[in-house]
């Protein structure tokens, strides 16, 4: 005979997770309205992780791939354990601050639910919200999905995407650019020959419309007419 049930392990920590999603929601912490868009040029990027780790490599590695003319700023902190939640909560109320970024990057590689557990606790969260600087969240794998990818302007879902979605990309850029100007100069050739035809067109013209021309005729029809008269 079962007098009880009750989850255990992982179970308690997402039963945690949906009441603490409830709460945000009806709060409007994931509203989409409130979320503020991503800078399409930023000049400097704020990112918040540990400082070492395959996350912060593959981001830094993309960026670095992607161009000049950003500058990225590291904030470390630890990004699992009792400490790390208001460790992270502080710095991004630190930079916000600050207001020396265009736009914030939180950054942690994949793990289970207790190892992204920092990112689902309720002060990070309440961090985020009051931001005034776009924040991008990058935790985790494709699949993980954490209450500060809710509540932030934008969920990169890896690190790499982030560097994609936080760092403007001078090479294709460039790319766009070298196709206007060949473009462009397509235009102006079709453009020159059009009107190079057009002037030929119109001299043409102008000899069959030309008035000496027709003061000549004219005067030769005139001695004939005078040859005829007499």
């Amino acid at each position: 005979m079962v007098e009880l049930v009750q989850d255990s392990g992982e179970g308690q920590l997402h039963l945690a997770l949906e009441a603490l999603k409830r709460k945000l929601a009806e709060k409007g912490y994931f509203s989409l309205e409130r979320k503020r868009p991503i800078p399409e040029h930023p000049h400097r990027v704020a990112v918040i992780t540990a400082p070492s780790g395959a996350a912060i490599r593959d981001f830094l590695r993309l960026s670095g791939e992607r161009g000049t003319g950003c500058e990225i700023r590291i904030h470390p902190v630890p990004v699992q354990g009792d400490d790390a939640p208001p460790r992270i909560a502080e710095a991004l109320d630190d930079e916000n601050r600050r207001g020396w970024a265009d736009v914030l990057v939180l950054i942690r590689g994949g793990g289970s639910l207790q190892d992204l557990w920092a990112f689902n606790e309720e002060i990070v969260a309440r961090a985020i919200f009051h931001c005034s600087t776009p924040v991008i969240s990058a935790v985790g794998h494709e699949t993980d999905v954490t209450i500060a990818d809710y509540v932030a302007d934008l969920r990169a879902p890896t690190p790499s995407a982030a560097a994609e979605l936080a760092v403007f990309d001078f090479g294709q850029f460039e790319a766009q650019l070298r196709g206007a100007e060949e473009l462009l100069a397509r235009g102006l050739r079709r453009k020159t020959d059009r009107m190079r035809y057009e002037t030929e067109q119109y001299r043409l013209r102008l000899r069959l419309h030309d008035p000496q021309r027709q003061i000549n005729e004219k005067r030769q029809r005139l001695v004939s007419a005078e040859d005829e008269l007499k």
